[in-house]
């Protein structure tokens, strides 16, 4: 009996092959949820010990589905050559439909460059939306954050009060070394760029007087300079697309994984993201669109990689199979051993001859007469 051959994923009917099926999306989304869900229900049970006294109603079902909504779903794009050459500090965002931070108790930790005096005082204007406020638990500016968290412990204490960390993309190159490895080591809280700014220009630019001549400002705190600080609206809406957008780490590799969903959610919501998630990253991040994307996966932490999409083909073009340079270079090194070699046959054939000559010299050189035979000679 022959086997049969199912394909792994499908593509549409219609169309350009080079584009997501919401069918194969969806399917994979249902099963990976599927998969998720009962695992941990099967985890929860093992592990959880039988209590004689408490109540049974709900109990192991309740625990099962609040432990389902903290697993994420990640994206797994693999694409056939590196998309960039250089690890980038910078994420990239991608705005969802169904955003990931959407829980009432977030707590956010908000660093802004200096003064932070000036961003506190933002924050507690009557403009600035009180819903929004209530999640910023605190504000730090970036002098006293090297102040203060200069230890190891310190600086995991920090890690752990808070669940998303914000900050001002003018000092955002500034915190790998002032963070260390305890918030990049990871990508799960390192912190986001956001503007501070809204939409203002610089203030040595947009200042100036009734005649129209710049005007030089002073910083809130009295020293010299200006600090540029935008709108209350502005700023809000800023963060608020930070908080609702998927990061996007690019390093110098072929895999990017983002973030977008969590376990507990719908098949539908989950397949929503996905695609709009790799719309933003075939746009965006990919140099040659959907023809430099290789593959495409959903996952779950320790779960199996569910296919979503497939190429067809495994390079871009002809050049990437037989590469040139290659070929040019193994021609160089081969002219470059022939000529070794040859210089090698000169030079040998050189030694040889020389030791021909010196034999042959030796031999026809007229020995000396040993003291005894001419000893005899005479005495005869």
């Amino acid at each position: 009996m022959t086997p049969t051959s199912a394909a792994l994923t499908t593509k549409v009917d219609s169309g350009t092959p080079y584009q997501l099926d919401s069918a194969q999306v969806n399917r994979a989304a249902s099963s990976l949820l599927k998969h998720i869900r009962t695992t941990t229900s099967e985890s929860t049970a093992r592990s959880t010990k039988k209590n004689l006294l408490a109540d049974t109603d709900g109990t192991s079902e309740d625990s099962s589905a609040e432990a389902t909504s903290e697993i994420p779903i990640w994206l797994i794009l693999t694409t056939k050559k590196f998309l960039t050459d250089t690890k980038r500090l910078k994420p990239g965002k991608i705005p969802l439909p169904h955003p990931l931070n959407t829980s009432t108790s977030l707590r956010i930790c908000l660093i802004t460059a200096d003064p932070q005096r000036t961003y506190k005082d933002l924050i507690a204007s009557p403009a600035f939306p009180a819903g929004l406020r209530a999640k910023i638990a605190r504000v730090i500016g970036i002098t006293k954050l090297k102040a203060k968290y200069k230890s190891y412990e310190s600086l995991r204490q920090l890690f752990g009060e808070y669940d998303v960390f914000l900050a001002d993309e003018r000092i955002i190159t500034y915190l790998p070394q002032t963070l260390g490895k305890v918030f990049y080591k990871g990508g799960a809280k390192r912190p986001v760029p956001v503007s501070l700014t809204g939409n203002e220009r610089p203030a040595e630019k947009a200042a100036k007087d009734s005649l129209g001549q710049k005007v030089r400002q002073t910083r809130p705190d009295g020293k010299k300079g200006s600090v540029v600080v935008g709108k209350a609206e502005a700023v809000a809406a800023e963060l608020e697309r930070a908080l609702g957008a998927a990061l996007v780490h690019v390093s110098p590799s072929t895999t990017t994984a983002v973030k977008v969903a969590m376990a507990g959610w719908e098949a539908g919501w989950v397949a929503e993201n996905v695609e709009k998630v790799v719309e933003g990253l075939v746009e965006k991040f990919v140099p040659q669109k959907w023809r430099g994307v290789r593959a495409i996966h959903v996952k779950g932490p320790n779960t199996m990689a569910l296919p979503v999409w497939l190429a067809s083909e495994l390079w871009e073009d002809e050049g990437d199979v037989l590469d040139e340079r290659w070929e040019a270079s193994e021609r160089q090194e081969g002219k470059k051993g022939k000529k070794r070699g040859r210089e090698g046959d000169v030079k040998g054939a050189k030694r040889e001859e020389q030791k021909v000559v010196k034999e042959k010299g030796e031999g026809e050189r007229p020995k000396k007469k040993r003291r005894s035979d001419a000893a005899k000679v005479v005495s005869v």
